[in-house]
């Protein structure tokens, strides 16, 4: 039996979190929730429909972080997911990292190519 885990982040920002997954051609949405094993639902701040028709959202924490919310039992297995995280976490990486450099250097021009 499997259920929906949260799974701590690096994940900040929302923003930069839906404006990584949209830059990915990702089906995203914002809020809702995910549904697991027995009826289990988990609120969300933002979520992405995979095409097995599972989910896997994100929920805002305490410490400001974004957590990983999804049956990571069963996803765990799939060596396409790992990718696919890996892929997001990426992409927000260099987003956030290139939305720092604007700040420190307003004049640059700096552009993200995903």
């Amino acid at each position: 039996m499997s259920h929906l885990s949260i799974l701590p982040t690096v994940l900040r920002d929302a923003e930069a979190l839906a404006a990584t997954l949209a830059s990915l051609d990702l089906p995203w949405r914002w809020g809702g929730e995910l549904v697991g094993f027995a009826g289990e639902r988990q609120a969300v701040t933002l979520q992405l429909q995979l095409r097995d028709g599972q989910g896997l959202g994100w929920a805002a924490m305490d410490d400001g972080s974004l957590a990983l919310v999804g049956d990571l039992q069963r996803l765990s297995r799939s060596t396409a997911l790992q990718r696919l995280l890996g892929r997001i976490t990426r992409a927000y990486a260099a987003r956030v990292a290139l939305q720092e450099a604007r700040l420190a250097v307003p004049t640059a021009s700096i552009e993200l190519r995903v």
